[in-house]
This record gives C-alpha cells, sequence and structure tokens, in this order.
C-alpha cells in the first residue's frame, strides 16, 4: 500500500486507479495548465500550443467512444483533487454551517499522492530524485472517521464502508441547526422570547 512521506498508509496500492480527471482539462479538450501557466514550463506549453493545447493524455472521443479511462500518469502536470463534498469510503455528505467558522469540517482533503519535489519539477522526474516520490497530487475526500482509519490501520479507500454511528449524529446535529437557520420566525414572535 502506498504511505505518506511520515510512513502512514494512504489507503490505495495505486493512486491512479482512484483518481479523476485532471484539474487542468477542460470541457473541449485542451490542457488549461498550457494555456495559463505557460512560464511554469515552456516546453511543455510549447508542445501543447503546437498541438492546439490538446491534453497529452485525454482522447476525449476515444474515451467516450471505448469507455476507457486515460493513463493519467503519462502527464508531468496531471492534478486530481477533491471538492471535499462527500466521504470517497463511506459516502458521509458534508454538511457546513455557514456562521460557525471554528466548526471542524466533515468531509476532507485526504492526499494520496503529494505533488512535486519542491523545485517545481514534478517528483516522479527521474532528473535528481530517488523515483520513489509521487509525481502528482492526487486528492480524495475522506470524513473525518474515515480519514483517521486509513491512516491508523488498514482500512483503505476502496473498502465497502457504513459511515460511523458518531459521524451520523454530527451530521444530524448539523442538519438540525441548518433547519432552524431556514425557519422563519415573525418579529412579534422574536421580540417575545
Amino acid at each position: 500500500m502506498e504511505e505518506t512521506p511520515e510512513g502512514t498508509p494512504v489507503g490505495v496500492d495505486d493512486p491512479y486507479a482512484v483518481a479523476g480527471r485532471c484539474d487542468h482539462l477542460t470541457d473541449d479538450g485542451r490542457c488549461r495548465y498550457a494555456l495559463e501557466q505557460a512560464g511554469q514550463d515552456p516546453e511543455f506549453a510549447a508542445g501543447r500550443r503546437a498541438d492546439d493545447y490538446a491534453c497529452v493524455v485525454a482522447d476525449t472521443d476515444a474515451a467516450a467512444v471505448e469507455g476507457a479511462e486515460p493513463d493519467w500518469s503519462r502527464c508531468p502536470h496531471y492534478r486530481s483533487t477533491t471538492d471535499a463534498k462527500a466521504c470517497a469510503r463511506c459516502g458521509l455528505e458534508e454538511v457546513r454551517i455557514a456562521h460557525d467558522s471554528d466548526a471542524r469540517p466533515l468531509v476532507e482533503e485526504h492526499h494520496l499522492s503529494y505533488g512535486t519535489a519542491g523545485d517545481g519539477r514534478p517528483a516522479g522526474d527521474d532528473s535528481d530524485t530517488d523515483g520513489e516520490e509521487p509525481s502528482h497530487e492526487i486528492t480524495v475526500g475522506l470524513c473525518r472517521w474515515c480519514h483517521t482509519k486509513v491512516h491508523r490501520s488498514f482500512a483503505r479507500v476502496d473498502d465497502d464502508a457504513a459511515p460511523d454511528p458518531e459521524a451520523l449524529a454530527v451530521r444530524e446535529t448539523r442538519r438540525g441547526e441548518e433547519r432552524s437557520e431556514m425557519g422563519f420566525q415573525s418579529a412579534s414572535e422574536r421580540r417575545e422570547e
């Protein structure tokens, strides 16, 4: 199983099997990284510009016809991050209370892979790296309870898991608070209280 730099498990053998669509991929199959951050990797951007900024990996027409998932590991600038709206392991949905900035989120970002080597190059780039570091930032959303289970045991991200009872209780408490905030109370009722 893959591990963090500190040696704790991340819950998957292959982060690319869990990873989703590249954050830089536009709906029309172009590479947003080459369009917006050309100065970061001029050689890569020049290659994409010559190919009308087409994504190196995703052939949207072929993937739609065959149903095949692209091999994202081939792109040096692939990144797949989560919106953290639901737990990828147990399905618990996030409920945020807007006015309570101290409330810890139910669903947190969980790294399966950590991005660059620190000098801007992908960590998987063979020049001056040991080849052991993951080369792309890949994250999924995990609830706090699943996040702890993954890091402190052999729990896996792709386990068939149900939400923890404590997680359900916290979520329902937040939903109750959300409903009470949305309730209408006339000014005269508020004054009487």
